[in-house]
């Protein structure tokens, strides 16, 4: 009995420590291979706001004015026309003025195209309704109304009134006001760069029937550089087709 009874002793130790060990009612602590991970979810991308600037009043930056969108009122005036501290094709003409935050641009733009190496001047820039009548009557004695229509704006249709719009040429003029600007340089740094600074090639050659004008390489408007940054990025070259709006080539 003493044999049976103390060779039972570790036995039963045994059975008691392995009973607390594996009790039905204990749960075995989850190994850390066997741990889930959790990620946080990216924040969405917050979406361009089309709304943040008016498309219709003249004093907006993304004033939209086409041969389907004239100016209201048509003698409009931007009340803070200035004149940019850059190289100017007319000094003293009034077409060589521009709205405060254009001419502004203009200026930093023209300095970083010179860092490059290269020069730019503004050809043309504010016409008031008054000096868009004369332009555009020589454009139709010189040629008939249906094709001054494809390159020069009826008075109080005009970009250019708004004071947003300009034509810029290399201050050498070579290729001034000519297709062949595109491929200077100075165009293609233009072309490559203005968005950077708030412009946007206006009329395109591939956009015609949009525009409702023949291709200028040589006309940037103004629009911001949050608007002309996400165009560029969207790769959506007119106003018309970014904002929804209509265009053509009749009035």
């Amino acid at each position: 009995m003493k044999r049976i009874f103390g060779f039972g002793v570790p036995i039963l130790l045994i059975a008691i420590a392995a009973g607390f060990l594996f009790h039905p009612g204990t749960t075995p602590a989850p190994s850390k291979t066997s741990a889930q991970t959790t990620t946080t979810p990216k924040p969405k991308a917050a979406s361009f706001d089309k709304t943040k600037y008016s498309t219709t009043d003249p004093a907006s930056i993304w004033v939209v004015v086409n041969k389907q969108h004239p100016l209201q009122p048509k003698d409009y005036v931007p009340a803070d026309l200035t004149i940019p501290n850059v190289p100017l094709r007319v000094p003293g003409n009034e077409s060589m003025q521009l709205r405060k935050t254009t001419a502004t641009a203009i200026e930093t733009m023209f300095a970083a195209a010179k860092q490059d190496g290269l020069d730019l001047m503004v050809s043309s820039g504010y016409r008031s309704y008054a000096y868009q009548v004369g332009l555009y009557g020589g454009y139709v004695s010189s040629m008939g109304q249906a094709a001054a229509d494809t390159q020069s704006a009826r008075p109080g249709y005009s970009e250019h009134q708004t004071g947003l719009a300009l034509d810029i040429e290399p201050s050498s003029r070579k290729c001034e006001l000519e297709q062949c600007f595109g491929d200077t340089p100075e165009g293609k740094w233009l072309a490559a760069n203005a968005y950077k600074y708030g412009f946007i090639l206006r009329y395109t050659p591939t956009d015609v029937k949009t525009t409702g004008y023949e291709s200028e390489p040589w006309h940037y408007r103004y629009v911001g550089v949050e608007l002309a940054t996400e165009m560029h990025t969207q790769n959506i070259p007119t106003l018309e087709q970014f904002f929804g709006i209509t265009g053509g080539q009749s009035y």
